[in-house]
C-alpha cells in the first residue's frame, strides 16, 4: 500500500499552528508576524515529517513556471559539447528547476518553432547555446525574456554570455611546450574566421613573445579544422628545412592528422615530435596512441555558469554586470604526446 504524502495540514497539526502560519514560515513571506523561534520550529517539524512544498503552488504564487529552455543549434546532438548540457542540468536541478531542450540543427525555421513552443510553455528564461564559440544576433522573438548566451557572444555586450578564454587557452598550450624546452613550435591553425581561430593564434603569439621568441609566420600552417587539414598543415610544417620540434594543433581532430603526418616521416610522438591539441574531445584525445595532451574547453563550467546566471536574473539575485562575455579558463590535460626536449 502506497504511503500517504505528508501535507501542509500535517505539519500545522504537529507544530500546533495554523496552515497559514506554516505557509508563511516555509515560503518566507515578508511582512508576516511569524517569530524566528516559530519559523525554526515549523521547519524542523516539516523536515522530520518529510514534508516538501507543492512546487506547482509555489510557482503560482510567484507567477513562475520553474521551467528553463535550452535552445541550441547542435549542442545536444554533439558528443563533445554534451558536457554543456550536463552542466546546465546540474545547476538547474540543484535549484529546483527543470530544463526543456530544443536542438534546431542550425535550421532557422526549426529554431523559430522551438522559440514559439518555448513561449507557449511559459518558460521563465532561455539559454541560447551554440556548438562552437561565435558571435550571434539574438532572435527578436526572445526580446523581453531573460536570456543568457552559452558558448556565444552577442554584438550587444549587455547580454549576459559565457565563452571559453581562447587567448588564454592558446597561451597555455604554448607555455607548456616552452616549459618542456621547445623553442621552435609550429601551429596547425584553422582557416575559418571565428573567435577561436583569432584567439588561439593571439595566445600562441603572446606566449612566444613573453619567452623572447620572435614570431615566424612560416611556423603557422592554415588549413581545415579536421584530420585531413591537420595532416596537410603538419606535413607542411615538417617539410621545413629547420622543422619544429613541437606542433600545437587548433583542435584534437587536426592533431589526428598531425599524428599521421609524423608517422609517414618516421617520426615518433613524443620522442621526435611533441603534439598538443585543443578541445579534449572524447574518444579522440584519449583514443590516440600515445594519448593526446590537450587543452580542454570548459563546457560543463560554462553550462553551470549560464544556468546559475539565468536563475539569478529570474530570481532577482546579484548578477554580473559585465562586460560580457565572461571568459572561463581552458585547462591543460596532461597525457603522453608532449615530452621534455632532450
Amino acid at each position: 500500500m502506497a504511503q500517504r504524502r505528508v501535507g501542509i495540514k500535517d505539519v500545522a497539526e504537529a507544530a500546533g499552528v495554523s496552515v497559514t502560519t506554516v505557509s508563511h514560515a516555509l515560503n518566507e513571506v515578508e511582512g508576516t508576524r511569524v517569530s524566528e523561534d516559530t519559523r525554526l520550529r515549523i521547519r524542523a517539524v516539516a523536515e522530520r515529517l518529510g514534508y516538501t512544498p507543492s512546487r506547482l503552488a509555489r510557482g503560482l504564487r510567484l507567477q513562475r513556471s520553474h521551467l528553463l529552455a535550452l535552445i541550441s543549434d547542435r549542442v545536444a546532438t554533439t558528443p563533445y559539447a554534451g558536457r554543456m548540457v550536463l552542466g546546465v542540468q546540474e545547476a538547474a536541478f540543484a535549484r529546483g528547476w527543470t530544463v526543456l531542450m530544443f536542438d534546431t540543427g542550425g535550421d532557422p525555421d526549426v529554431e523559430k518553432r522551438a522559440i514559439e513552443t518555448t513561449l507557449q510553455h511559459q518558460v521563465d528564461g532561455v539559454l541560447y547555446a551554440t556548438m562552437f564559440h561565435r558571435e550571434i544576433e539574438l532572435p527578436d522573438n526572445l526580446a523581453g525574456l531573460p536570456t543568457v548566451l552559452l558558448d556565444a557572444r552577442s554584438r550587444e555586450r549587455t547580454v549576459p554570455s559565457v565563452v571559453p578564454d581562447e587567448v588564454g587557452g592558446g597561451r597555455t598550450a604554448v607555455e607548456e611546450l616552452l616549459r618542456l624546452g621547445h623553442r621552435r613550435i609550429g601551429f596547425a591553425l584553422n582557416r575559418d574566421d571565428i573567435p577561436a581561430t583569432t584567439g588561439r593564434l593571439a595566445g600562441y603569439r603572446a606566449a612566444l613573445k613573453d619567452a623572447g621568441i620572435r614570431y615566424d609566420g612560416r611556423l603557422v600552417a592554415v588549413d581545415d579544422a579536421n584530420a585531413h587539414g591537420g595532416y596537410r598543415a603538419t606535413s607542411q610544417l615538417l617539410q621545413l628545412r629547420n622543422r619544429p620540434t613541437a606542433v600545437f594543433c587548433f583542435n584534437d581532430r587536426m592533431a589526428m592528422g598531425a599524428y599521421r603526418a609524423a608517422a609517414e616521416l618516421g617520426l615518433r610522438i613524443p620522442d621526435d615530435l611533441s603534439v598538443i591539441g585543443y578541445d579534449d574531445q572524447e574518444n579522440i584525445a584519449d583514443g590516440l596512441h600515445p594519448e593526446l595532451t590537450t587543452v580542454a574547453l570548459p563546457h560543463a563550467d560554462m553550462g553551470r555558469w549560464a544556468a546559475n546566471t539565468l536563475l539569478d536574473l529570474i530570481e532577482e539575485r546579484n548578477t554580473p554586470n559585465g562586460p560580457f562575455p565572461v571568459k572561463l579558463p581552458c585547462p591543460i590535460i596532461h597525457r603522453a604526446s608532449a615530452r621534455q626536449l632532450s
